[in-house]
């Protein structure tokens, strides 16, 4: 699910409210605010945030997201950085990034509950 923003993929783009009923996004919780803008004020080399799309995942014990890449991001905020934020709440999960969808070259770790 998406807060903040839907996510349409029709067009392969966010905006307020879903497609196919026109209800709005639920408002991400100030408490997730608060997470990433800690986080991201952790890594000076990233420029501040503020966030505006939350997607929450879950996942059974069989579930998995394999090596995904959001090539739909706008030029303008690949082209100033602006950070990816993970929270991982839950059973400890492999995460793979990497600049190619090869699961080979991705950089991989371990991420546990309460992780960021």
């Amino acid at each position: 699910m998406s807060l903040g923003k839907n996510w349409d993929p029709t067009a392969r783009s966010y905006g307020p409210t879903r497609p196919f009923d026109g209800a709005q996004a639920p408002t991400i919780p100030d408490a997730f605010k608060m997470i990433a803008q800690t986080t991201n004020s952790t890594a000076s080399e990233f420029p501040q945030i503020n966030p505006d799309i939350c997607i929450v995942n879950y996942y059974t014990n069989s579930g998995k997201l394999r090596l995904h890449q959001d090539k739909d991001e706008s030029e303008s905020s690949l082209t100033k950085g602006l950070p990816f934020i993970s929270i991982s709440i839950g059973d400890t999960a492999e995460f793979m990034f990497g600049d190619t969808r090869d699961k080979d070259q991705a950089t991989k770790i371990n991420l546990e509950s309460g992780d960021t």
